[in-house]
């Protein structure tokens, strides 16, 4: 049994409408959730297959973290999906200087947000002082080194173009994975 807190304004997130959600992750991920809406604390127990029930707490933190329950539900599309939590609070000053270090995460009109998960195939989302991302190792490594440059006070045009060639460079592995012989 495995215990994750999660912010009081998710729960209802984690529940879904009439308790559709929580039935959903608990069939899909062979758990049994026990939500507290008191203190947002949710016990998750293994009940089926186990190497599915590790991926239960990731998607109770995923959707406390503020994705969306299907976001969060694609953990358990391939066994290398995963989940990663970026704390920006730990690269800011003061409370002004992580307003600023948000703003410049998420970009103009959430601009730099779309283009982190456009250039690498990750879900990105930033709540509170912290950002999610799911994908695959690769993906979310890509996403973490550029939130990193990005914390640092690297110019966005700069990430943009490391982005960019992190992808090309997905991609041709990609496609050398795929050749046929012969």
């Amino acid at each position: 049994m495995q215990h994750v807190k999660i912010p009081q304004d998710r729960i209802g997130v984690l529940i879904g409408e009439g308790g559709e959600t929580m039935r959903e992750i608990e069939s899909r991920a062979e758990v049994r959730l026990d939500i507290d809406s008191e203190n947002g604390k949710v016990e998750i127990e293994k009940n089926g297959d186990p190497i599915l029930g590790l991926k239960g707490p990731e998607i109770v933190k995923a959707i406390g973290r503020g994705f969306a329950p299907d976001e969060a539900l694609t953990l358990l599309d391939d066994d290398m999906m995963m989940f990663d939590i970026i704390d920006i609070d730990a690269a800011a000053r003061n409370k002004n200087d992580l307003e600023r270090q948000k703003g410049r995460l998420i970009g103009e009109n959430g601009r730099t947000r779309e283009l982190m998960e456009e250039l690498t195939g990750a879900s990105v989302v930033i709540y509170g002082t912290t950002m999610g991302v799911i994908g695959s190792p690769k993906q979310v490594d890509v996403v973490r080194s550029a939130a990193e440059m990005i914390l640092d006070g690297a110019p966005h045009g700069s990430v943009y173009s490391f982005l960019e060639r992190k992808r090309n460079e997905m991609k041709r592995e990609g496609m050398e994975f795929h050749q046929f012989p012969g």
